[in-house]
């Protein structure tokens, strides 16, 4: 009778365990579309004013653009900044290079499993629509290539509008590895 009670025992609390973590599993889906749709409402109160919106009152990032990849049919809404915390929410702008569709090179950062994924199918020739509050700029593909995470060229001031895209890399390799997928895209004026 004792053998029976321990494996009833057991079971109930690897049942107890197996759901608790499906709970938390959904709830970290049910927070993540939430946000997305903050995210979202926030970035069209940009485009109507220009200003800073925060998604939620205690973010520390807020959306300053959109790109748009219409051949792959892919939307992503830029953040400002890219740190981890950031990055979690959708791609980000770095730090120290140009603002989205300003005149020099505009680096964005995102993660390879997730809101830049799509980075390994574009081809070069292929069109990257950005928008910000007032302007829409088209940047095609010049170069795609994997660079050294320490190859800090690729976030240097360009000439005109530039568009550099970064993930890390390879696509299904470990988290964190010393390669970086680089797409580089000039703007169209």
């Amino acid at each position: 009778m004792s053998i029976i009670r321990a494996i009833v025992v057991a079971g109930f609390a690897l049942l107890s365990t197996g759901g608790a973590l499906l709970g938390q599993q959904a709830w970290l889906l049910v927070k993540a579309g939430v946000a997305e749709r903050l995210i979202e409402r926030a970035f069209v109160a940009h485009l109507e004013d220009g200003r800073v919106h925060l998604p939620w009152r205690w973010a520390d990032t807020w959306p300053l653009a959109r790109i748009e990849v219409p051949r792959l049919g892919v939307t992503r809404t830029v953040l400002a900044g890219a740190s981890g915390s950031t990055l979690a929410f959708g791609p980000g702008h770095v730090d120290g290079t140009a603002l989205p569709n300003r005149s020099g090179n505009s680096a964005l950062a995102g993660h390879r499993d997730g809101w830049f994924a799509f980075l390994q199918e574009l081809e070069t020739r292929d069109r990257v629509v950005l928008t910000t509050h007032g302007e829409v700029r088209v940047y095609t593909v010049v170069e795609t290539g994997v660079r050294s995470m320490w190859d800090v060229e690729v976030l240097e001031p360009s000439a005109g509008r530039q568009l550099t895209l970064i993930t890390c890399y390879p696509f299904d390799g470990p988290p964190g590895g010393p390669w970086r997928y680089v797409v580089t895209a000039a703007g169209e004026d």
